[in-house]
């Protein structure tokens, strides 16, 4: 059962967040010795030294040699290891595919992959390095878990999630700055969505993750101050996909608002508009990246760029509303 604490106050935590990564591996290698981390040379990216401090005999880098490290993670998980492998989203994705679909993924082996600076996140990296297209890659793949986190405390709790997972996951996390949304000591359960604000008047429901989870709320303010009432509801699985929660709040509110940092046609949206197409057809409206590819600049330059904020999100509510 997920059990959190929203703060919801839209402000910056001064840590890492690819720190939460870190400290939640470190619990687990101190519980389980089977429990390695896979770096492709970005250590210094992640703060893995964090691991290292504690467990320097588990920690291997790989080097610049992304599908390589995936292809040994599969052999560590075949002869009984947990591995988890980082590189930034990119490269976590696309250049690992096929190692990751045929390796991991067909072989059934508990491989965790680790994509970070997702999204308009990845910012002065550039167009290469943004990776709009990494989970729906993994959402191609069966069986296979994808979690987009938002926050410290949601990176800390899932990390410790998949390692009982006994099949391929991926999960992209911001890896600097982000906006708090969760108390330390939230708990989440993989596959399991979280309604963050709801009420028995609400005509429109927000479905967001990662780094939308916080414009979510905020449109949710905006549009409450306009007279309308929607939902909040964080969907940080997107596979398996928590089915019961969107069909409940789509016969609730009568229409839907996906928001995500990813290409629409692929990800969260589009695992939603399944489930609704064939459980509950209401208005859908999608907030997120419309086909288009990456470019430079800074991160709050990107979400306007790319229509990733609050404002956003409240005219697709309107929309979607205006369609019932």
């Amino acid at each position: 059962m997920s059990s959190y604490t929203l703060i919801g106050k839209h402000e910056k935590d001064s840590r890492a967040n690819r720190d939460g990564y870190c400290t939640a591996m470190v619990d687990l290698m101190d519980q389980n010795e089977k429990i390695v981390h896979i770096d492709c040379d970005l250590e210094n990216c992640i703060d893995v030294k964090l691991i290292r401090k504690a467990h320097n005999d588990r920690v291997f880098n790989a080097g610049i040699a992304e599908a390589n490290a995936v292809g040994v993670a599969s052999g560590m998980a075949a002869s009984g290891l947990i591995p988890f492998v980082h590189s930034f989203g990119c490269f976590a994705s696309r250049r690992v595919f096929d190692q990751a679909f045929l390796s991991a993924g067909y072989s059934e082996w508990p491989v965790h992959i680790i994509g970070s600076d997702p999204g308009v996140t990845a910012a002065f990296n550039g167009a290469t390095h943004m990776p709009f297209e990494d989970c729906a890659l993994y959402l191609s793949v069966p069986n296979a878990t994808v979690i987009d986190s938002a926050d410290y405390a949601q990176t800390y709790a899932l990390t410790h999630k998949l390692a009982d997972i006994p099949t391929l996951t991926y999960m992209r996390l911001i890896r600097k700055g982000f906006t708090t949304v969760y108390a330390d000591g939230s708990d989440f359960e993989i596959g399991k969505g979280v309604t963050l604000r709801e009420s028995d008047k609400d005509v429109v429901t927000i479905i967001a993750s990662g780094i939308m989870v916080d414009k979510a709320l905020q449109a949710e303010e905006a549009l409450k101050e306009q007279g309308i009432a929607a939902r909040v509801i964080d969907m940080h699985t997107w596979k398996p996909i928590d089915e019961e929660l969107i069909i409940k709040a789509a016969k609730e509110t009568g229409a839907i608002v996906t928001a995500e940092n990813h290409q629409v046609g692929c990800g969260l949206g589009s695992q939603v508009a399944n489930v609704l197409i064939k459980n509950c057809l209401v208005p859908q409206e999608f907030v997120g990246i419309q086909n288009r590819f990456g470019q430079v600049g800074p991160q709050d330059f990107l979400e306007k760029e790319y229509n990733l904020m609050p404002e956003d999100i409240v005219a697709a509510a309107k929309k979607a509303i205006a369609r019932k």
